[in-house]
C-alpha cells in the first residue's frame, strides 16, 4: 500500500513538474526579452537539457503513454516552438534547434532506460 502510494505521488510531481517546465521552456523561448544567462550560454545546451528533461518527466508522469507518442508529443512541441520564433522579432526558425531536441529525448531515453530497471528492482 505505501508503496503505491509512493508510486502516486511520483507520478502527479512528475506530471505537474512537466507542464511547468513546459510552460517555462515557452516562455523563455518565445520571449524576445534577452536573458543574460540564457543568451551567454551555449544554446543547443540549453535545447539538450530542456529536451532530456522533458522526456524524462513526461515519461515518470504518463508512463503508459507510448515512447512513439512522447517523442510525437516533444518533438510536435519543439516545432511549434520554432514556428513561433519564425514571427519574433530577434528571433528565428533553426532546424539545428530541431536536431538539438531531438537528440535532448534521445539522451532523456537514454537516462530513462538506464534508470527504469533499477528502479523496477527495489
Amino acid at each position: 500500500m505505501r508503496r503505491l502510494l509512493q508510486k502516486e505521488i511520483v507520478t502527479r510531481s512528475c506530471r505537474i513538474s512537466f507542464f511547468a517546465a513546459l510552460i517555462v521552456i515557452e516562455y523563455l523561448a518565445t520571449t524576445a526579452r534577452q536573458i543574460e544567462v540564457i543568451t551567454h550560454s551555449w544554446d543547443k545546451l540549453n535545447h539538450l537539457a530542456a529536451f532530456a528533461v522533458l522526456y524524462v518527466l513526461l515519461s515518470g508522469g504518463y508512463g503508459g503513454m507510448s515512447v512513439r507518442a512522447r517523442l510525437a508529443v516533444l518533438m510536435l512541441f519543439a516545432l511549434q516552438i520554432e514556428i513561433v520564433q519564425a514571427f519574433i522579432p530577434g528571433r528565428e526558425f533553426s532546424f539545428a534547434d530541431i536536431v538539438a531536441d531531438g537528440i535532448g529525448i534521445f539522451i532523456g531515453w537514454v537516462h530513462v532506460q538506464l534508470w527504469l530497471p533499477i528502479k523496477s528492482e527495489e
